[in-house]
């Protein structure tokens, strides 16, 4: 069963020069204890995606269409008191930079107390042991001495726990986990991820995992949807997606991992479109080597092709 649905959502930015859309009938779904990775290169609007979810929205962004249903509930509806219990409590976020997402100026473990004061409503001892078991669960040392260190005191992947244990200390059902790696050197990353993943099988926690790093979507996550320019281009199971990628962007993604060993490193031409940028058809088609005459003219509606298999293309439809 589903624990979030996102429904044909579209967004644009109100721009000097107009309003410009930026994200076209975005649609996905999110079950407890599973990890959905959303891919693509940067600026195809994964993260908008995501920041619609808990309405961090810039000011200049504009949800025009579409619904965000959360236990029953949509949250594009609900009122300013009703998000402010649903971030943090339900739904966290696992911000991209550690470096800069805590407080210098107050200790790690009073921003984790207050989180916990807001949305467990606990105080003294009580609050004092569930941050420490917090800190315990995301395997930082010392964590009763570690509360009373400041943010400078800890190291990049450490700061990353830190956040990432807010999010366990309020029970959230969801995790939105954009980029947590990024920052990170690569021991690091291969710890936070075996975190997150403990945190999914142990807990039932469902993740969005945001990312652009092919490696860490095949060993970790459950299924797969590629984004470009503001589209889901395809959705897959992880395994289905890396054995028989069916979207020529995918197949292009896949074919640019260094890991193809055996293989020549394939290049996608072009450069993906800004948002002013007015494409008709399929976006991808000036940067696609199987582009046809339709592609240029008619966006291709997301076709099923197997057991979860989605896929938004002219090409698929010819072949079937």
């Amino acid at each position: 069963m589903n624990i979030l649905n996102v429904e044909n959502l579209n967004l644009g930015f109100e721009c000097e020069n107009g309003f410009f859309s930026a994200l076209y009938n975005v649609s996905f779904s999110l079950a407890k204890s599973e990890m959905l990775a959303l891919v693509g290169e940067s600026g195809c609007g994964k993260s908008i995606s995501a920041m619609s979810i808990l309405q961090l929205l810039p000011k200049t962004a504009q949800i025009t269409s579409g619904k965000i249903t959360f236990d029953d509930k949509n949250i594009l509806e609900m009122s300013p008191t009703e998000l402010q219990h649903l971030r943090g409590a339900k739904i966290a976020l696992i911000p991209q930079d550690p470096m800069t997402s805590l407080n210098p100026l107050y200790t790690v473990g009073d921003q984790l107390l207050e989180v916990i004061k807001i949305h467990q409503n606990l105080k003294g001892k009580a609050a004092i042991e569930k941050a420490v078991e917090a800190f315990k669960s995301v395997q930082i040392p010392n964590p009763e001495e570690r509360l009373r260190a400041y943010p400078h005191e800890f190291s990049g992947g450490m700061k990353q726990r830190g956040i990432i244990a807010m999010a366990l200390a309020c029970n959230a059902e969801i995790l939105i986990a954009d980029e947590p790696t990024t920052a990170l050197d690569v021991t690091i990353q291969a710890q936070i991820m075996d975190i997150l993943e403990k945190i999914k099988q142990e807990r039932q926690t469902a993740i969005l995992l945001i990312t652009h790093d092919l490696a860490v979507v095949k060993e970790h996550a459950d299924r797969v949807a590629v984004m470009y320019s503001g589209r889901i281009v395809e959705t897959a199971p992880a395994n289905e997606f890396f054995a028989n990628p069916k979207h020529p962007y995918s197949l292009a993604l896949l074919n640019s991992l260094p890991s193809n060993r055996g293989k020549v490193l394939e290049t996608i031409q072009g450069q993906p479109p800004s948002i002013q940028q007015k494409i008709d058809g399929c976006k991808f088609h000036p940067r696609c080597k199987f582009c046809m005459e339709i592609c240029k003219k008619v966006a291709p509606t997301s076709q099923k092709i197997g057991e979860n298999h989605f896929v938004a293309c002219h090409l698929v439809n010819k072949n079937s």
